[in-house]
């Protein structure tokens, strides 16, 4: 399964390196990727077995890139970013100020056809498909110049604290800080691997118990990407764990019975984040 994935980070990782000598940053890679793989699940979704109705409009979705190549493609995605952060919930989320950062539509093409289209995303387990997407996070956070290395706190730094803390199930846990969401897997491995739960428990595991604030949109993006790969939260406006906001900011308060964040921030009580 590591194998798998690490195949699957190596493969996508390579083509960055083709796309940077157009002036692409490992950032522009990873976000236009989590927009293509949005479309690429969603669509394999509509399909037997799983036969699920799209959340994507008709004309945006992944068939329409698909079929399009040259200046048409460029086009054509660049008016579907536009027209998906409009959307309210999930989609909104996901593509909200999103914009096309592969200028060559060539390139563009390879990435769509021969890269993510060859892959059956829904078909691989939430560990390789997620191990993959944390795999590119990290590479882009080890990228000194692009910064990114503030949204992504070292993993083994969060397992000791996820340890310290002991989230239970039936708890509501929030990142007020969430980054690229970290604390919040984290906190979803740990309660699956300490604890024997019951189907109702593992359902509310995977929607209504983890919650996470990010200020930066771009972020917040890629932490909810992150989320559905692992198999966390869905797609219905209903189910968007991410908030995109000022925690500190006085927005109405929402009861949460365990914080996860970077220190000094992280404690166990009964909290309410504004």
């Amino acid at each position: 399964m590591a194998d798998h994935s690490q195949q699957l980070v190596q493969k996508l990782w390579n083509y960055c390196n083709i796309l940077r000598d157009d002036g692409l940053s490992y950032g522009d890679y990873v976000e236009q990727l989590t927009f293509l793989l949005f479309l690429k699940m969603a669509d394999e979704q509509t399909r037997p077995p799983i036969n699920k109705p799209s959340p994507i409009p008709k004309g945006s979705d992944w068939p329409s890139l698909s079929a399009r190549d040259g200046e048409e493609l460029e086009t054509h995605y660049r008016r579907v970013l536009e027209s998906l952060g409009k959307e309210k919930g999930m989609l909104g989320l996901v593509f909200r100020k999103a914009q096309n950062k592969i200028q060559d539509p060539a390139k563009l093409r390879r990435l769509i056809v021969d890269l993510i289209d060859k892959e059956n995303w829904s078909s691989l387990s939430a560990d390789v498909k997620g191990d993959a997407y944390e795999g590119l996070l990290q590479k882009n956070a080890e990228d000194v110049k692009g910064g990114a290395g503030q949204y992504f706190t070292p993993r083994p730094l969060i397992a000791a604290l996820v340890d310290v803390m002991r989230p239970e199930p039936g708890m509501t846990l929030c990142d007020p800080a969430c980054g690229t969401g970290g604390f919040l897997l984290a906190a979803h491995d740990y309660i699956a691997q300490h604890h024997t739960l019951d189907r109702e428990q593992k359902k509310r595991l995977k929607s209504g118990t983890l919650y996470g604030i990010e200020l930066v949109d771009g972020v917040a993006r890629l932490c909810c990407m992150n989320l559905l790969l692992h198999g966390i939260g869905g797609n219905g406006a209903d189910k968007v764990p991410i908030d995109v906001r000022d925690a500190l900011a006085d927005q109405g308060g929402r009861h949460y019975e365990m914080v996860l964040t970077n220190p000094p921030f992280g404690k166990k009580s009964s909290v309410t984040i504004s």
